[in-house]
């Protein structure tokens, strides 16, 4: 079966590409892909996937000039997405797969998705942030033509904050895909009852468990774990708290930080690590200073995937905390859980049928699994942070009891192998369905951009439509 897989590769910085790099080589002989990645430089840094040196535009020739061709032989080949209409003209593919999630990097395949409909995998299923970047306020309508014009402006003109997740601005992918999957079985739910015509699967998320001797051959995790802590300056010794991924204000950085400023005036031992890229925090300095933590608090900026094992080695426990939230399942999580590591999340709807513990409890009530992490109440979560960050610190064998079965959650549920069969099925499911017939989509989704080109055509007399 012949697929064509529209998403941001490395090095682009995003967990969507790392899902894709890790996903794809395991997804087995039975699928022939051909990646399709944004070359314009909107996106971000270009992938150093395979790209071809034959048999593509100039475009994607240039492309394979500048690329290496470092990945293993099974990796699929890689295009310009600028590419994709020829060889769709010339051998469709069975199915388009789309890597979709509220994100810039992703931006490049809404040009594709209602003319050419297939899988649109939802990482988030909320969208308005990406789409308010690209759409003009006029479209925001055909979403939300209900929605009071006041406030429509307000959120439209990048003033928003929360009130972007108000919308989800899904109404033309549910509408044109052949199918939807997302990552959450509450989510797909949700989706099915909302829009009753559309077919939304639930795909396992699968994640690779970081290895802290990636890089260091002769590193175990204890070597590790005091290797790192040296490079960081902070004693073995010491608590040290840690969050992973992108550092924004939806992760709670700083309630994080007020209770890490509480525990350490307590005078627990106790650091933070932030290990992403801080640039869209441009008051983090400012709030760490503020809560008095100006020696507590390190920071990694962006790290490439074989560092990260390194730095969950030095880390005792994990905040994956996230507020105001696009219903996304948590990769940097999950892999918190697959490094054997405490975890703290955020209570949420979607995430109701992961086992937690109440950090004002000292056990689960009888008859419930065991919890694989602390739950953090929104409505108390200042207090509910300041209790769970002071009982991790303080309670080696909590750590050690969450930390054993979170590790034993992620084999059971969240492995790559168990992705790449979920994926498997649905692919199959997805290119067996067709195209749903829809007629009202905005103009910019049905145009194919093509009309300039066959005006000229048709100046030289040209009758044959070559174009399609």
């Amino acid at each position: 079966m012949r697929i064509a897989w529209f998403s941001p590769l490395p090095p682009v910085r995003s967990g969507v590409a790392t899902y894709s790099a890790e996903l794809l080589p395991r997804l087995g002989p039975e699928f022939d892909v051909d990646c399709f990645i944004d070359c314009t430089g909107e996106s971000g840094e270009r992938s150093s996937w395979r790209t071809p040196t034959s048999g593509a535009s100039a475009g994607g020739r240039r492309l394979a000039e500048e690329l290496s061709s470092t990945t293993e032989p099974q990796a699929p080949v890689v295009f310009d997405a600028h590419d994709f209409v020829w060889k769709q003209q010339r051998t469709p593919y069975d199915l388009v797969v789309y890597q979709l999630g509220n994100a810039p990097c992703h931006d490049y395949m809404w040009a594709y998705l209602a003319r050419y409909p297939g899988l649109v995998v939802l990482h988030d299923a909320r969208l308005h942030q990406a789409r308010a970047r690209r759409l003009l306020n006029q479209k925001f309508w055909y979403d939300h033509p209900d929605a009071a014009a006041d406030f429509v402006e307000y959120a439209v003109e990048g003033l928003g904050g929360p009130i972007y997740y108000f919308w989800p601005m899904l109404r033309v992918l549910m509408r044109t895909a052949r199918a939807i999957a997302v990552h959450n079985g509450r989510v797909a739910a949700e989706l099915r009852e909302q829009y009753s015509n559309v077919p939304v699967a639930a795909i396992r998320m699968g994640v690779a468990a970081f290895e802290a001797t990636r890089g260091t051959p002769h590193d175990d995790d204890v070597e590790a774990h005091a290797r790192v802590r040296r490079e960081l300056d902070v004693p073995d010794r010491a608590l040290m708290f840690a969050a992973f991924g992108r550092v924004t204000a939806e992760k709670r950085i700083l309630p994080i930080l007020g209770a890490l400023g509480t525990l350490v005036a307590e005078g627990t031992h106790a650091f933070l690590l932030l290990v992403g890229d801080a640039a869209e925090y441009p008051t983090l300095a400012e709030e760490i200073q503020r809560c008095g933590l100006g020696d507590r608090v390190r920071l990694t900026g962006f790290v490439r995937d074989e560092a990260i094992g390194g730095y969950l080695a030095a880390a005792d426990a994990c905040l994956c905390l996230r507020w105001p939230t696009a219903q996304e399942t948590s990769a940097s999580w999950l892999r918190c859980l697959a490094a054997a590591r405490a975890t703290v999340i955020t209570d949420l709807a979607h995430l109701v049928d992961v086992p937690t513990l109440d950090p004002s409890l000292r056990e689960s009530p009888p008859g419930r699994p065991a919890p694989i992490a602390m739950r953090i109440d929104l409505l108390e979560e200042e207090e509910c942070l300041r209790t769970a960050m002071r009982r991790l610190a303080t309670d080696a064998r909590l750590r050690e009891s969450l930390a054993r079965a979170g590790h034993a959650y992620w084999a059971r549920e969240h492995t790559l192998e168990m992705m790449a069969a979920d994926y498997r099925r649905v692919i199959k499911e997805a290119a067996a369905r067709p195209a749903p017939p829809v007629a009202d989509v905005p103009a910019h989704f049905a145009n194919d951009y093509t009309e300039l080109a066959r005006g000229v055509a048709r100046q030289f007399g040209l009758d044959v439509d070559v174009l399609g």
